[in-house]
Formats: C-alpha cells, structure tokens, sequence
C-alpha cells in the first residue's frame, strides 16, 4: 500500500545551498487495497481521536507520507504508514508528516494492516526502518483478513515482541491502551479491560442503561401494586 523506499542521492557539494521544500508537502501514498482494510484503518481513527478528544498534544491519522530525509528534500526518502501517532505534538490537520518541520518527531506508535501484498516488507523493511530510523517505540501489524496480529516494543534499539494476555492483547506503552481483536476488528482497551467505544456505542450503551432502569422502575411498580392489592388496596 506504500511506496517503495526512494534511493538517496548524494551530496554533490557540501557546500552547495539546501532548497527547503514547503511544509505543506502533500501526502503521496497509493488507495488502500480494499475496503475491509480501509474501515478498519477508520475505525483505529476514530477511536483514538474519541478517546482523546479532549488532548490537543498528540496527531493520529492514517495513509499519510512521512518525509524524513537527511537532506531535506522530498524525492529522497519517505513512508507511508498504515496508521501511525505522534505524542507531544499540535493536533491540528496536515497534508502530510515533514519530519524536518515538525521538530525532528517520528511517529510514536505505527500500525500497518498486512495484505498478500505488502506483508513481507511491513514484516521485513518498515520494521527495520521504524526500528532503526524512526526509532518507533511501539510497531504493531494486523491482517484484517486473517487476523495475524502482532506486537513490538522498542528496547535498547532492537524490536521485542510484545507478550500478550490471556485474551490475546498487546499493551501499547506509548498510547497506554491494549490492542486486541474483536468480532473480527482490531480495537483499543483501558488498562481496566474496557473496550474504548465509538460515540454512537456510547450512546447506545446509555439508551440500554435507561431501558434497563426503566424496566426495573415498571417491575418495582408492578410488585407494589400487587402488594396494596393483597392488602385491600386498589392502587391508582
């Protein structure tokens, strides 16, 4: 789903000007490779952005160009991750990631959705290059077509698997939720076991909780009424 890695050009003369390109780059990655990979790319979206909703010191999108050439230009080197977060950053919209003008920050957290396609190099090349260049402290993949899923944490410099729980989930240290699947979906839970819910999940939590008291209000009601009738009381 992502452009293969541009060969960097060399330095003709050090002394030579650098051309800075502008900040607002525009992101350069191909569509995603169906649309079961593309909701759940949404999903882990919206779901952070909810979740955080009242931060303003994080970035989370998704299929956006990262720029981090040495050089400063844009044709030498650049990735695409699936999905990816940086902490201690504006939360504001960007056309693309341009490492050189957002104070030398990489992503955080990176997230790529494996396919037929691109499974060896999200296993083989992005995992080197977010451990070595990015220096990414937690790099996950999942495969929404199978549900392989899998888990690393940054130590020392190299990639360590993340041990999961009994249920299967991989803590994120940097976003200090569990990544696990669910009816087919990778999602976020608190580090108390609850699923982080969408806003229209929430709502409909809240509809069941008032049905739910509702009911009890009409059950508790009924057995009292039963009770004045046993005493000779007709209740109103």
């Amino acid at each position: 789903m992502s452009q293969p890695l541009a060969t960097t050009t060399s330095v003709k003369d050090v002394n030579e000007s650098i051309i800075f390109p502008p900040g607002d780059i525009y992101s350069d990655e191909p569509p995603l490779e169906s649309d079961l990979h593309r909701e759940q790319i949404d999903l882990l979206i919206r779901l952070i952005k909810w979740w955080w909703r009242d931060r303003q010191d994080f970035y989370a999108t998704a299929n956006l160009t990262i720029y981090f050439s040495p050089n400063q230009k844009k044709s030498e080197e650049f990735r695409g991750p699936d999905f990816f977060v940086v902490l201690d950053t504006e939360k504001k919209d960007r056309k693309s990631w341009v490492v050189w003008q957002e104070d030398g920050k990489y992503p955080n957290v990176i997230i790529e959705m494996l396919s037929d396609s691109t499974a060896s190099v999200d296993k083989g090349l992005k995992k080197q290059i977010y451990q070595n260049t990015f220096r990414t402290l937690d790099y996950f993949w999942f495969d929404p077509n199978n549900l392989e899923f899998q888990g690393f944490h940054l130590v020392d410099g190299q990639y360590q698997d993340i041990a999961p729980t009994e249920s299967g989930w991989l803590w994120s240290q940097q976003l200090r939720l569990y990544l696990g699947v669910e009816e087919g979906k990778l999602r976020f839970f608190t580090p108390d076991g609850h699923r982080v819910m969408l806003p229209e999940e929430e709502a409909n939590q809240q509809l069941q909780q008032v049905n739910q008291q509702l009911a009890q209000e009409r059950q508790r009601a009924e057995k009292l009424a039963e009770r004045l009738r046993a005493a000779g009381i007709e209740p109103e």
